[in-house]
């Protein structure tokens, strides 16, 4: 299958994703506001690369709105509540200002799990409510609205809801125990993660599903729902290494809730290939 394929806001995961297009023949073109990415993405064999903040208008006349399919993968540009609100929000309306003069098939943006505010382990799926959501969730879920349902330039939208995303070159629990450092939180929180290359078979699963699929919000985690503590001991087990300390200071309000990964494992048959951290981290540990 040939197809045309922008990524916007092409970092870890965009970046993966544009390898695993460019493999299939695909043509890819990528946004991205890191210079040193942009020269690996040139490397890659990407066929245009934008280097430019996604909330500013200065790109749209640089990239073709006719695509077969866009995904939106940015990251927040800082951690502060600012930053949530420039690339998600300002970025997903500067998305689709660029979109009104094109046609795209499909759209995907990758939200996260942090939507959902629930505590004591309860199980939640996508019609869990959000209420009471942290303000840096709300902002995700105000980006999420934004194309979803989609504007008329766009034949359907997906929402992905990620998992805490982990992967070569991104693992800094296992940094962590590797350096004896202490961590902050509670021991028995649930870490609901998805490995990255899981993230992108999810993400290919949506642009590559039937055309009765109009268009869903998906949950995309490994299922796994593990304790912290349970993780990290496992890590140092395996480096043969004293397990670090927890503080346990959670505040009360705190999310800790096991996602359910259900809605895509029936509708797409998607299945993650790490299908929980003993997998994942066994690869990175090699």
């Amino acid at each position: 299958m040939s197809a045309s394929l922008t990524i916007l806001g092409c970092g870890y995961l965009g970046s993966a994703l544009a390898s695993r297009a460019l493999a299939e023949g695909w043509t890819v073109s990528a946004l991205t506001r890191n210079s040193v990415t942009a020269s690996k993405l040139r490397d890659l064999g990407v066929t245009q690369v934008v280097e430019a903040n996604i909330e500013d208008d200065s790109w749209h006349q640089s990239l073709s709105p006719e695509q077969d399919f866009v995904v939106n993968c940015v990251g927040s540009s800082t951690p502060e509540v600012e930053g949530y609100v420039t690339s998600y929000v300002e970025g997903q309306n500067s998305a689709m200002n660029w979109l009104k003069e094109g046609r795209v098939g499909s759209y995907v943006f990758t939200s996260s799990c942090s939507v959902y505010p629930q505590t004591g382990r309860k199980l939640v799926d996508e019609n869990s409510s959000c209420a009471g959501v942290s303000e840096r969730g709300g902002l995700l879920l105000a980006a999420e609205q934004i194309s979803f349902p989609p504007p008329p330039s766009i034949q359907r939208s997906f929402i992905l809801r990620l998992g805490g995303i982990y992967g070569p070159g991104r693992h800094l629990m296992l940094e962590k125990v590797r350096n004896g450092q202490s961590f902050d939180g509670n021991a028995d929180r649930i870490l609901n993660l998805i490995h990255r290359d899981d993230g992108v078979g999810a993400i290919l699963a949506c642009l590559l599903s039937g055309d009765s699929n109009l268009g869903r919000i998906y949950n995309v985690t490994d299922g796994n729902h593990s304790p912290r503590g349970q993780i990290v001991e496992w890590l140092a087990g395996k480096l043969s290494l004293e397990s670090p300390a927890f503080a346990n200071d959670d505040e009360e309000n705190t999310p800790n809730r096991k996602v359910s990964t259900n809605r895509i494992m029936e509708e797409l048959e998607w299945s993650p290939t790490y299908s929980s951290f003993i997998e994942g981290y066994a690869d990175l540990l090699t």
